[in-house]
Parts: C-alpha cells; structure tokens; sequence
C-alpha cells in the first residue's frame, strides 16, 4: 500500500486535478485517494496554496470577437426604360432585350455574392488562424503553469524571503530553488519605486566574486525563472543606475539572503 500511495504522489495526477486537466476517471480516483489517505489530502492542499502563488502571472486571455456578418444590403434602383419608335417592333426582339437585361443582371448580383463570399471565407481563415495561435499560446501557459507547480511542490525546493533595508522598507521578494533540479524562481512581491536613473538587480555572492542575475522590473509581479547558480552562498538585491548594469558597490544592496538559512513564510 506504502508503494502504491508513493507512485500516486509522485505521478502528476495531483496536479492536473487542480488544474481541471483530468480525465473523469483519473478525477474520481484523485478524489478518492484525497479522501482516503491523509498524506495525499496535505499534498492537495499545498498544490492549492502554490496555486495562488501562480496565478496572479497568468491570466487568460478573453476570447476573439465573433465573426462578423460582411454581406451588405444591395439595392436595387428600378429604372424605367422608354421606348419611342415610330415603328412597331416586333414582339420577340423586346422580349430576348428582357431577357438579356435578365441574365445581365443576374450575373452581376452573382459576382457581388461571389465577391462576398471570397471575402468572408477569407476572415474565417483569419479567424481560424487566430484561433490556433490562441489555442498554442494556451497549451503553452498551460505548460508551463504545470511546470512552475511541480516545482513549487517539489519538496527539494527551498523558499527564501528576501525583506528590505531601511533604504527599501517596503520590499518583499521570495526566492524558490530547487538545488537537486537547478532551478531558480523568483516572486516579485513588492518593489518600491525608483527613480528614471535606477534599477533593482539580483546577484549571487560567490566565494570569491558576485555574479549578476539580471535586472528585477517592479512591473513583473509574476513568477519568473531566474539562472541557477551553483556553490551560491547568498543572493542579494541591490539597487545601482541603469548606465553601469554590471557593477556594484559596498553599500548598494537593499536585501539579501543566506542560502545556507531556509524560511518560511
């Protein structure tokens, strides 16, 4: 039984519940393993917590406007035709006129569909085509949620809190990494303004230098992937002007944290 509730918490049927991705089958087995076995019902509940932590960063995106009708009301002008003649003209020559008037305006009312069919079969190719991209954008945010999940639920994975200074009180970022899959995450939280001429940046202290990270936007309040550094000792956030992205001063972090020190929040 030990052996079967290990292969279940290690599958990834756990989260694709919580992401409404299962079958209806898997969903009743998840549900009954929720409600059977304590471990896998703690399991759910974390998934559920890291699952807020996720989804401010992803929002759907609405659907495309519906397509719309491009056929147009023709109207037809009636026109009178007068005919003077001094002569009788005979009555078959007015009648294949008729008819020739006829089939010449028929022709003409089924070019003008012709057109506008052509036109809209072309907008449902259009539409069609939007409508791929969405669904591969979707799967791909789908993806990627799934990924970022699993490795919140990862118990290898260690979260830090980075807190600010007395120079940026109100700055609240939170690390997670996973030292076994090298990865790094990072959860913007709160960074306080700056002015036009500075940025945020994330380094890695290592034993006998610093390693920049990249530049921390205020404007991110997603969780994104950040690289992984090996032997780290500490990270640190710091702010420094946009001219000199690469360097780095005594007094210029504003946070930092031990990764020898785990936290939890």
């Amino acid at each position: 039984m030990e052996k079967k509730l290990h292969n279940f918490l290690n599958s990834d049927l756990l989260e694709k519940y919580v992401l409404d991705d299962i079958s209806a089958s898997d969903r009743l087995k998840v549900e009954h393993y929720i409600s059977t076995y304590p471990e896998v019902e703690e399991a759910y509940l974390k998934l559920q917590d890291n699952l807020e932590i996720l989804a401010k960063a992803h929002a759907v995106e609405a659907p495309k406007a519906s397509l719309s009708n491009i056929f147009e009301a023709l109207d037809e002008d009636s026109k009178i035709i007068s005919l003077n003649s001094r002569k009788r003209i005979p009555w078959f020559n007015i009648a294949a006129s008729i008819v020739a008037l006829i089939c010449a305006g028929a022709l003409y009312m089924k070019n003008e569909q012709n057109k506008a069919l052509l036109e809209e079969n072309q907008v449902v190719v259009d539409e069609i085509f939007d409508l791929r991209s969405d669904i591969e954008d979707n799967n791909k945010r789908l993806d990627n949620l799934m990924q970022q999940l699993m490795e919140l639920n990862n118990p290898e994975t260690a979260k830090y809190v980075f807190r600010g200074n007395d120079r940026a009180k109100d700055l609240k970022t939170v690390a997670y990494i996973n030292p076994i899959e090298e990865t790094s995450m990072i959860d913007v939280v709160s960074l306080p303004q700056l002015p036009e001429d500075k940025t945020y940046q994330l380094w890695a202290e290592m034993q006998d230098r610093m390693v920049n990270l990249g530049i921390l936007d205020a404007s991110q309040r997603n969780l994104q992937s950040v690289p992984y550094i090996k032997d780290a000792l500490a990270l640190s956030i710091t702010i420094g002007p946009k001219e000199r992205l690469n360097t780095i001063s005594s007094d210029s972090a504003v946070a930092q944290i031990d990764l020898n020190n785990k936290q939890h929040n």
